[in-house]
């Protein structure tokens, strides 16, 4: 039985420093340390654990903050051990943590993700219903975690907890292609951009073209996004070689 509560001892919070080293392999001086996270959950950051026979699997950390005005939750850490994953932890945790920040009064939670990471793009666009306008380059920089290997190139995306969701229709082939995946999965350059929608398309697993895909999707999100063009879907084909983000001018 898996249960998901609140981290408040400091004991736990050192139980997080050792998720961080195993789930993403960082070196010591990148582990978000538990002398940190302590004063931070008092003063309104969400810490939430997943629990199983008493051992901490996962967990989620997100930080208060104000954006243009609007105290925010920026959800900064999401981790769950590697034997845990297929058993929905993570939208158990952010439906926590979501439940956390309304009960607070936050109405907006934050974060960022690497858009050429398939699992990642249904999980936030799909399941949670987020929307992405801002796209940043290489936004940690270099750092230890194998997870990075390829860039740190990230959406910024923004869960609005009272959004009433209504889910597009599932993007289809007749709308432009600002990237389209080739017969060898590498990145073949598409439509300009134009009309009210368009879609960027990326392997369902990124195996190879790692640099040729960060640079296309990196001048297609750009551009679509300076010109006022807002993520808000993802669809996976059936096959599941091909993920599309579905953009729309807002």
């Amino acid at each position: 039985m898996i249960v998901i509560r609140n981290i408040e001892s400091l004991a736990e919070m050192r139980e997080v420093e050792q998720l961080q080293r195993d789930i993403w392999g960082v070196d010591e001086l990148e582990v978000y340390p538990a002398l940190a996270l302590k004063p931070q959950t008092e003063v309104g950051a969400i810490l939430m654990g997943a629990f199983a026979e008493g051992r901490m699997v996962g967990f989620v950390f997100g930080f208060p903050g104000i954006l243009d005005g609007e105290t925010i939750i920026h959800s900064d850490m999401l981790g769950i051990r590697e034997e845990y994953r297929s058993q929905n932890l993570g939208y158990l945790l952010k439906i926590a943590q979501r439940d956390a920040a309304l009960a607070r009064g936050v109405k907006r939670i934050t974060w960022t993700f690497d858009p050429l990471q398939s699992r990642n793009a249904h999980f936030n666009f799909a399941k949670l219903g987020v929307i992405a306008d801002r796209y940043y380059v290489d936004y940690y920089g270099v750092t230890s975690s194998f997870l990075h290997r390829f860039g740190t190139d990230r959406l910024w995306v923004t869960w609005l907890l009272e959004r009433e969701r209504v889910k597009s229709p599932v993007a289809g082939k007749s709308l432009p292609r600002l990237v389209r995946v080739g017969e060898d999965l590498e990145p073949v350059a598409g439509d300009p951009l134009s009309g009210p929608q368009v879609i960027i398309e990326i392997p369902g697993e990124l195996k190879s073209h790692h640099e040729r895909w960060r640079e296309a999707t990196r001048r297609a999100f750009t551009s679509a996004i300076d010109a006022g063009y807002v993520v808000e879907e993802f669809f996976i084909s059936d096959d599941r070689k091909v993920g599309r983000y579905l953009l729309r001018q807002d």
